[in-house]
């Protein structure tokens, strides 16, 4: 019994190791068209750190730089225009964030505005924290009933457990 619990933790490592060696080799998807990128290689890569720090307004989760929608492209495009009209790296930044907020940052800075954002995951560890003790002083605690078994009842239960560690 025991190998064989031991050979399903084996398959299942073996499948989980797996699953993140092909997540890991995929890595993220850059949606940058070829008539998107710039002559200039440094300026093209300026470009590509300042649009994986903004944030797709279609997609939410997603850098312009990996998304498909036609808004991350308006705005990829936008930058590069920022860039090649001599805008520093902040200055372009700052253009975006002036038009669609400090929400197309997917680093928002911290401020009032985005003070529950930033303490949001806090709150919510704290709860959680404070849920898990609660359950934990009310669930009943374990009784050893051994205690109650008749003799003959409580004989038998040895010759089981007697016979199972043989098993473990």
């Amino acid at each position: 019994m025991a190998q064989r619990a031991r050979a399903v933790l084996l398959t299942f490592s073996m499948a989980a190791v797996l699953v993140a060696a092909v997540f890991e080799a995929s890595g993220p998807a850059q949606a940058v068209q070829p008539d998107e990128i710039l002559a200039d290689s440094a300026m093209e890569q300026r470009a590509r750190q300042i649009s994986t720090g903004l944030r797709c307004l279609v997609c939410q989760n997603q850098s312009i730089d990996d998304s498909d929608a036609p808004l991350a492209r308006d705005l990829r495009l936008l930058v590069r225009e920022r860039l090649q009209a001599g805008d520093s790296d902040g200055d372009a930044i700052e253009f975006v964030v002036a038009r669609y907020g400090d929400f197309v940052l997917l680093k928002p800075p911290f401020n009032v505005a985005t003070l529950m954002l930033w303490i949001s995951p806090l709150l919510l560890l704290l709860g959680g924290a404070w849920m898990a003790l609660r359950a934990g002083r009310a669930a009943p605690r374990a009784v050893d009933r051994r205690d109650r078994l008749s003799a003959d009842e409580q004989a038998r239960l040895e010759t089981v457990l007697k016979r199972n560690e043989g098993d473990v």
